[in-house]
């Protein structure tokens, strides 16, 4: 199929200043190339001034990059990372020499570390170390001009990169500095290598901040741009010729990087060929390699021995007691080997909950105790707390298995009993046949159920997942849930899911707890927020109509305008919810006759398809918007169509108030 492309043709009045913006950037290096001897260039570039300049530039350059990545590493961490008071002031420090005319910062440099300066008496008296008009000098000026181009790269590397890659790891018990050298640095090295390679180039280059501060001595701070500036006086063709090395050098780093210091590359799409063509993700993975289907690895999986070295009990159980406060403000409770599942709107505070007991958010403390540990002082990355977030946040530039095994690496144990347990592990889940895959090359589902292993195997107290089966498709979704359902039965912490899902939270979960505006609404068991949700969004979460009122003699007197009729009444007064369920509203053409008590009519605004039944939403101006379900054939027979007009009733005795 041949791809038809949409070319633009730009406004002649910005065509020509652009076009003219090239041609001036253009033209001065065409002048060095239309104006260098060739005949003669070897000469010029070996003659012993030129050769001793260029050794003494990468003398200079290279310890002037070594400075800046000691130095300008942290520094864009620190700005990138770290809130505090003056970031703007130091970001403009950082700034500073990139638009300071290069003179001027040299004789700055002079005054801060010169013989008279406000360091070097200092520096001279105590060290003997004089900077000035010495080849260290040379290394402070290119340093000090050149190391902002390393901050910024990395500072834009830093800052693209989420957060939830450092929180995870924190989580798997990796100290803040273990989790810099090997999530961060390797993450962001195309940012730091195009850094460092600017850097580099920037230091060979400098000449202002280098003649004014060290001076233009031969052999000692006489750097190859400094050596064009003498050439250019008694051997003006010498000069163009070193001044053509230069330019390619600095051209030839432009061209490597293809424009990296911009911002952060994009990773790499995963490549799901097979899954594509509507295989299972394990066969999408086993494919390519062994050309048939993989043996059913969930069931090899389940048939793990209990006893294995990967007992996510690890041979202690811990109950959990946490009372958060701040914007939540709740006391959880729970035996080992409990699953509680944390549901609610957007906004309720279910993320800040899990972010409070891992120690991440300012916005709600958490005192926490594990079994007969008291973590709260403890920062995360001692807390045996883990967490898995809604994208499973898996190192990219690690395999599965190394992935796996990170939690326990953090802990100190042996790489090779890590290694063992984390291959055990990714068994037990069904993607041991992936262990040297990367991310990129694992399906959403396989992800996550590595995401999952690397949370049990780092032996947490206490495991904490955010939406962990979100972003998985139906099929893929039902495996994995009976998957972690499986081995939830075995961990010997206590377990929170956060979720949207009313099937997971009563699949998997002992015990639901419903958020709203960061308070407890409800925590019961599934069986009894189903039957008496207390809660209008999680009422219709779990398929359930779900109207707000105040308690009448008869009934119900609407939040939202109407009454409602009810067998039961609560006492007058009280507040209350009512829940319907859809299949209780009969949907009617015409006004129906009989007994029904609540009778409304409205117009149908919406039909979608729920397994074999169709749902129905009806809008009036009599009552709230009303859910109904019924057959396929009895919408047809009714000739229901968005637009219709029809009739709904509910008895009495199908509704189920539920005081609040």
């Amino acid at each position: 199929m041949s791809r038809h492309r949409t070319r633009t043709r730009p406004p002649l009045t910005l065509a020509l200043p652009a076009l003219l913006a090239v041609a001036f950037l253009l033209l001065p290096l065409i002048g060095i190339l239309s104006r260098t001897e060739w005949s003669a260039l070897g000469t010029h570039l070996t003659s012993p001034g030129v050769v001793e300049a260029l050794r003494l530039s990468l003398f200079v350059s290279l310890w002037a990059l070594g400075l800046s990545l000691f130095l300008g590493v942290p520094l864009a961490w620190l700005l990138a990372r770290v809130p505090f008071k003056g970031k703007a002031f130091v970001r403009s420090l950082v700034l500073l020499p990139m638009v300071l005319p290069p003179t001027v910062g040299g004789v700055a440099l002079l005054l801060g570390f010169g013989r008279r300066g406000l360091l070097g008496p200092w520096l001279e008296g105590t060290f003997g170390i004089t900077l000035p008009f010495h080849t260290s000098g040379a290394v402070v000026a290119a340093t000090f001009v050149a190391m902002p181009f390393l901050v910024i790269s990395l500072e834009g590397a830093l800052g693209g990169l989420k957060q939830s890659y450092e929180e995870t790891a924190a989580s798997l018990g990796a100290s803040p500095v273990r989790v810099f050298f090997t999530v961060t640095l390797p993450m962001v090295a195309p940012g730091l290598i195009a850094g460092a390679a600017l850097t580099w180039a920037r230091a060979l280059g400098e000449f202002g901040a280098t003649i004014t501060f060290a001076g233009n001595l031969p052999g000692t701070t006489q750097t190859l741009p400094l050596q064009v500036y003498l050439l250019l006086q008694d051997e003006p063709e010498a000069a163009t010729s070193v001044s053509l090395l230069l330019l390619v050098i600095a051209m030839a780093v432009l061209i490597a990087l293809r424009g990296r210091w911009t911002g952060t590359p994009v990773a790499a799409k995963p490549a799901k060929p097979a899954e594509a063509a509507g295989m299972p993700d394990e066969a999408a993975a086993a494919a390519p390699e062994t050309g048939r289907m993989p043996d059913a690895p969930v069931a090899a999986a389940a048939a793990a021995d209990p006893a294995d070295p990967a007992d996510p009990a690890d041979g202690g159980h811990w109950p959990l007691h946490a009372t958060v406060t701040g914007f939540n403000e709740l006391t959880l409770e729970a035996e080992p080997g409990t699953t509680i599942a944390v549901v609610g709107e957007n906004g309720a505070g279910k993320t800040t909950l899990l972010r409070a007991l891992l120690g991440l958010t300012p916005r709600a403390h958490a005192e926490l105790r594990l079994g007969d540990t008291d973590v709260t002082a403890l920062p995360p990355h001692q807390r045996q707390v883990a967490w898995v977030p809604q994208d499973g946040a898996l190192f990219p530039h690690l395999s599965a298995l190394a992935n796996t095994a990170y939690g326990l690496r953090a802990r100190r144990v042996p790489r090779a009993e890590a290694r063992r347990e984390a291959q055990l592990w990714l068994d037990r889940l069904g993607v041991g046949h992936l262990a040297a895959r990367k991310p990129a090359q694992l399906s959403g589902g396989q992800a996550q159920r590595v995401a999952l292993a690397r949370a049990l195997a780092a032996r947490p107290r206490l495991l904490l997942l955010d939406e962990p089966l979100a972003a998985l498709d139906q099929t893929t979704r039902a495996r994995v849930r009976h998957t972690l359902r499986t081995h939830l039965a075995g961990f010997g912490g206590v377990c929170l899911i956060v979720t949207h899902d009313p099937v997971e939270a009563v699949s998997l979960a002992d015990r639901v707890l419903v958020l709203a505006e960061g308070r407890a609404l409800q925590d019961a068991p599934p069986a009894e927020v189903t039957r008496h949700p207390r809660s209008p969004w999680v009422a219709r979460m779990l398929g359930r109509n779900a109207w707000s009122g105040t308690a009448s003699a008869d009934g119900l007197v609407l939040a939202a305008g109407g009454r409602l009729v009810v067998a039961e009444a609560l006492p007058e007064g009280s507040r209350a919810l009512a829940i319907i369920g859809p299949e209780a509203v009969s949907v009617h053409r015409d006004r129906p006759s009989g007994s029904p008590r609540n009778v409304w009519q409205g117009s149908v605004r919406e039909i979608t398809a729920v397994g074999s039944r169709l749902r129905v939403l009806i809008g009036s101006a009599e009552a709230p918007d009303l859910v109904a379900e019924i057959t396929p054939e009895a919408a047809s027979e009714l000739g229901l169509v968005d637009g219709s007009k029809v009739w709904t009733s509910v008895k009495a005795t199908e509704v189920t108030l539920v005081e609040l």
